[in-house]
């Protein structure tokens, strides 16, 4: 799977350890469907791959993710499509991140600069969170009149219970690198340009451990921790098709693109 042409994907394999690197054509690397399936497509493969303990997850070398690209044509035809194929394109985001969370090797996430909206979901879908002092998490959705989708609200309860994840969703202010470690979002904050190495470094900790009870302990931990999630959470990908067909909605992209404040009526 190493050898396999990916568009936007970089892999490259030590032993037990695989690094894979993401990168779209935005300067700041925002997720595009076809990324994302890409991404999910290859955790798919790697729980075929009986010999990888750890993965390490990154995007560009400045900034993680963007997040969501709204500017992806394939998203910007969805005006096009009947409801029934608007129900699909919704499923891409919280597949991959569904594909991440199962993997049985463990799953460390390397960020640099910014880390927004979709990225966070799928960050937190993962096991470990590595920052440089540098990065930011980010989650705007409901500041552009969106909900918080991807099936991400009960892995960020998780992590960081409910108060801080109303914060965090809510007020949609960006969380620097020292609260985030504060919080648990981050779990471990070193300085820019190290973030890599520290991955590495916890990586092959975590290559020479039995790989057998590793994948099994990482398992139960997650049942144990997510056995409530599908029940909680099924329903948010139309819940976001119900929030993105709002005024409040097209207001809030609007408002974006033109940097400035919207104005929201609850309709």
């Amino acid at each position: 799977m190493c050898d396999s042409n990916w568009e936007y994907l970089n892999l490259k394999r030590e032993g037990r350890i695989l690094q894979v690197s993401f990168h779209s054509t935005s300067k700041v690397n925002s997720l595009n469907n076809a990324l994302m399936r890409e991404l999910t497509q290859l955790a798919q493969q790697l729980q075929f791959d009986s010999e990888l303990s750890a993965i390490i997850l990154t995007g560009q070398q400045e900034i993680f993710t963007a997040g969501m690209d709204l500017n992806d044509p394939e998203a910007a035809r969805a005006g096009e499509m009947t409801v029934a194929q608007r129900r699909q394109l919704v499923k891409v985001g919280p597949a991959m991140c569904a594909a991440w969370e199962a993997l049985e090797p463990v799953t460390i996430v390397a960020i640099e600069g910014w880390c927004i909206g979709g990225g966070a979901a799928l960050a937190v879908a993962c096991d470990w969170r590595i920052a440089a002092d540098n990065a930011s998490i980010y989650v705007p959705e409901l500041k552009l009149g969106m909900n918080m989708s991807w099936q991400s609200v009960p892995r960020f309860t998780h992590l960081i219970g409910p108060a801080k994840t109303k914060q965090l969703l809510l007020l949609a202010e960006p969380l620097d690198a020292e609260r985030a470690e504060q919080w648990g979002l981050f779990d471990y904050v070193v300085a820019r340009g190290q973030v890599l190495a520290r991955a590495h470094e916890l990586a092959n900790q975590v290559a020479a451990i039995p790989p057998i009870p590793l994948r099994m302990a990482k398992k139960a931990i997650n049942v144990s921790a997510n056995a409530l999630d599908q029940a909680v959470s099924y329903m948010d990908a139309d819940q976001f098709l119900l929030a993105q067909s709002t005024d409040d909605a097209i207001e809030g992209i609007t408002a974006f693109f033109e940097k400035r404040q919207g104005s929201y009526r609850g309709n």
